[in-house]
């Protein structure tokens, strides 16, 4: 390529600047490890660490490969073992070789969330320097996952105790929860069959009109898992907890689809259950057929006549001569029976609740259909996708951040990628010292007056060609 040509691709002159420009970032970056390294040599203590050789590592970054090489030590233990460590891995927080970066973990994290690992890859692949295939991402996705997971049975095991963290206060809490069926593959799917369900849960404290007609859920939480009712009441707890002060919660609302589990997820002394609308009117247009008996139902459940409503459907399954529609009847009755105290929409109960605070509404609770599909379905269910548990759990906990905005701020905090602040200056005055004050300003072409480092030749021909501006 060279600029001297009539025309110029545009696109390969700014891919090709890219790249030197990540080339020339690797570079820096790997002068700045190299120095740090030194400096924890002269400092440590060379009666426990033992100097035995320099060995080579690289760490993924978004620039693109850093290759380095850092002392190895050699220490010996209180029963006469010898170990080996590396100082400035142990520095940085680096466990292994072909590290990856928290920034660009994150960049995976966010694009698995969006599409598949292949796709994934592919697209940080393009935007970055670093060139990654499917399985690295989702790699990156399981151990961010399992961080994730003891990040979660940590808040779970403080809140079993009343210990949680979060300092968000509300007087009233909203929980929704629901399951959705995934398909399974491998040992999994032999195990549990071909489908298992995965179960979720959203909690807020209100919401904010957004709109005409549209509001937003306020500081919502969600948590997702293929554990059973016990884990996922924990884990549900835990995150909770790890947000909001439970301890200024004066009233919790709670609904569902009326599985058990959901129930069971509730506390009975704490929260009003309701049974969600949504499912609870499909119950009845799927099981009563006669337009006449379904009105009748309908006008019973707006008339908050429950018990009546019960016999009613009770008297229909008696009265008529076809198994199946009796069938549709008392299974209709044994589900409105067992959720019987949750029939009545909480909005309907006259419940003596406090104003929300300026800004914010209390809305009818059924919002879950539309968070199952956003946080859940949109990215793990249909286009024959498959999933291992401990897969599909993974990929669950970043969608869950995700969806609640979180995703960047708790990434970023499992990263233990550190340095000395002073190194962020060096690198800093570093890259500011060719501004020379006569260089600067009007008149200035970059072209003619760039130092060119002598790590890219490239640019010295891209340099000798005339000006594009």
């Amino acid at each position: 390529m060279s600029v001297t040509e009539k025309f110029v691709d545009f696109n390969s002159l700014e891919q090709e600047i890219f790249r030197g420009c990540c080339k020339l970032g690797c570079d820096l970056l790997k002068d700045v490890l190299a120095d740090y390294d030194v400096a924890l040599s002269m400092s440590r203590d060379k009666a426990v660490y033992r100097y035995k050789d320099l060995r080579k590592t690289t760490i993924k970054t978004i620039m693109g490969e850093v290759e380095h090489s850092r002392a190895m030590y050699e220490v010996i233990d209180e029963d006469g073992t010898k170990s080996y460590v590396y100082l400035l891995d142990e520095a940085l927080g680096i466990t292994g070789s072909g590290f990856f970066s928290g920034l660009l973990s994150e960049l995976i994290a966010k694009a698995a969330c969006e599409g598949s690992y292949r796709a994934a890859a592919h697209s940080v692949s393009e935007m970055t320097g670093q060139i990654i295939s499917h399985t690295a991402a989702w790699n990156v996705v399981q151990q961010l996952g399992e961080r994730l997971n003891q990040k979660e049975q940590d808040a779970a095991a403080l809140a079993a105790k009343g210990e949680g963290k979060g300092t968000l206060e509300t007087k009233i809490l909203f929980e929704e929860m629901d399951g959705v069926m995934l398909s399974l593959q491998g040992k999994d799917r032999k195990v549990h069959g071909a489908r298992k369900e995965m179960k979720v849960g959203i909690a807020y404290d209100g919401a904010k009109k957004t709109g005409k007609k549209r509001y937003t859920l306020t500081n919502k939480v969600a948590c997702a898992t293929f554990g059973n009712a016990r884990s996922f009441r924990r884990r549900k707890d835990g995150v909770i907890a790890s947000v909001y002060n439970v301890d200024e919660i004066e009233k919790r609302l709670g609904s569902g689809d009326g599985a058990r589990w959901i129930i069971d997820s509730f506390s009975e002394d704490e929260t009003e259950y309701q049974l969600d609308i949504f499912h609870r009117n499909k119950a009845v247009i799927e099981f009563v057929a006669n337009p006449d008996a379904r009105k009748n139902i309908f006008n019973l459940l707006y008339n908050k006549q429950i018990d009546l409503l019960l016999e009613v459907i009770e008297a229909y399954a008696n009265s008529t001569e076809d198994e199946k529609e009796q069938e549709n009847y008392l299974e209709l009755l044994r589900r409105f029976t067992k959720s019987k105290d949750g029939l009545i929409p909480c909005h309907q109960r006259g419940l003596n609740l406090p104003e929300p605070p300026e800004g914010k509404v209390y809305r009818h609770m059924g919002a879950m259909e539309s968070n199952i599909f956003t946080i859940i379905g949109n990215r793990m269910k249909g286009r024959r996708a498959c999933w291992s548990i401990n897969g599909g759990d993974n990929l669950a906990r970043l969608l869950c951040l995700k969806v609640t905005g979180k995703l960047s701020e708790t990434l970023r905090g499992l990263s233990a990628l550190v340095l000395p602040e002073h190194y962020a200056d060096e690198i800093e005055a570093g890259l500011s010292a060719a501004k020379i004050p006569e260089r600067e300003g009007k008149g200035f072409n970059g072209f003619k007056q760039f130092l060119i480092p002598s790590s890219l030749p490239w640019m010295k021909g891209l340099a000798a060609g005339r000006s594009l501006c």
